[in-house]
Parts: structure tokens; sequence; C-alpha cells
């Protein structure tokens, strides 16, 4: 068994100390960086952008999951891969051609991901699944941190990983949005591999110590 990943969402960072934040995640016994960005059109909300993933790229030491939360994703794919993403994932809310958006993320040396809002049907994903490295579902609605988790989440987790299984595809699941050590154990026994927090992690006030409980709930 493989072991669940934890992936604090720099969106909660302290963006005045930056580096210091990203140094912590750093030393922590996190998994990943968990980066999002927003347009301001496909969510209400605008976070950073280029020059700041390019400085997080430079000082993060671990794997860089970025989460675009933007219309038209197809246009920044190469940017993104030359900011340094390892994996990147796309909205299907955002895409005409999602299999196409899938091949030229992977024809970038990158790791591909697609995220669901809370309201859309993981069977969309049916004809997709074997070509999708990461599903992200959102378990809040996205744009904003800080929002209280919806508990449908639970049976769409089973839904998904019953798709992954049926079809024999090796897709991780991650739940964005709303984790915390009340509900890391019951999302990982309903299927998921990596938990997204953010203000969970980032306003605690000891955070390496959150980190190390909410990997050891989730690998419990």
């Amino acid at each position: 068994m493989s072991s669940k990943l934890i992936a604090p969402s720099v969106l909660a960072a302290d963006f005045a100390n930056l580096q210091r934040d990203i140094d912590m995640v750093n030393k922590s016994e996190a998994d990943w960086f968990h980066i999002d960005i927003m347009d301001g059109v496909f969510v209400p909300n605008i976070s950073f952008g280029m020059p700041v993933l390019q400085a997080i790229a430079k000082h993060a030491k671990k794997t860089i999951d970025v989460h675009l939360m933007i219309v038209d994703p197809d246009r920044y794919i190469k940017t993104f891969a030359n900011l340094g993403s390892n994996i990147l994932t796309v909205h299907y809310e955002a895409c005409t051609h999602l299999h196409r958006t899938l091949q030229a993320i992977k024809d970038e040396g990158m790791k591909a991901g697609v995220a669901l809002n809370p309201h859309t049907n993981i069977s969309l994903l049916e004809d997709t699944i074997n070509d999708i490295d990461l599903v992200c579902l959102m378990s809040v609605n996205p744009g904003f941190g800080g929002q209280s988790f919806i508990e449908n989440t639970y049976n769409k987790v089973k839904e998904l990983k019953e798709l992954i299984v049926k079809k024999g595809a090796s897709t991780l699941i991650e739940i964005d949005g709303g984790v915390t050590n009340k509900n890391a154990k019951a999302l990982v026994e309903a299927g998921a591999d990596v938990l997204v927090a953010g203000s969970y992690v980032f306003k605690s006030t000891n955070q390496f110590e959150t980190i190390k409980d909410l990997r050891a709930i989730a690998n419990s």
C-alpha cells in the first residue's frame, strides 16, 4: 500500500514571508507543494501568477503540484512546464477538448491532472480516466481558501475509486478544500491518495506538527 501524501496549499501561506513558508514545507513531512493559479474569470478570485510560481519553484525541494483554475488552460501549458511544474491540473469544466489537453500536458513532461467542481459528475471521466494521472476533487467551491468541507465528497471519492479500479487505471485521487484532522481518515478510507491542506496547515500554531499529524492520520 503506497503511503498517502500531504500537499500544503501555498495559497494559504503568508505572502509577506513566502520564502519562510516554502522552507517550512521543504523541512516538514509534507510531500508536495499545491499551488493554485486563479484568473478571476473561471473562479471569482485572483491568486498569484507566473513570477510568484517561478520564485516558489526556485526554492521548493518537493513535487510542485499546480492547479489551474483558469479559462483556456491550453494557452499556458508550455509556460507552466518551463516554470517547473511537475503536475499540471486543469479543470474539466474549462476544457473543450480534454483528451487533447491531457496529451499536451504529458508532451511537456508533466503529469496530467483533472479537477472536478463539487457539482461535476464523476461519470464524465469514464472515457479519459486512463489518460489522467491525478483527479483533484474539489471538496469546497473553488475560488477561496478557508471554506467548509462539502460532505458529499466522500461519495464522490468512492465513486471515482470504483471507476479507477474498473478501468484498471493508476490515477491518484486528490482532495482539495476543507481537509483537517477531522476528515482525513475518512477520506483516505473512501479512497483518497493526496490531501491538500491550506488554512489548516498555515494558520496552525505549529505547522510542522500539524503536517506530521495529518500525515500520520492519513497513513494510520
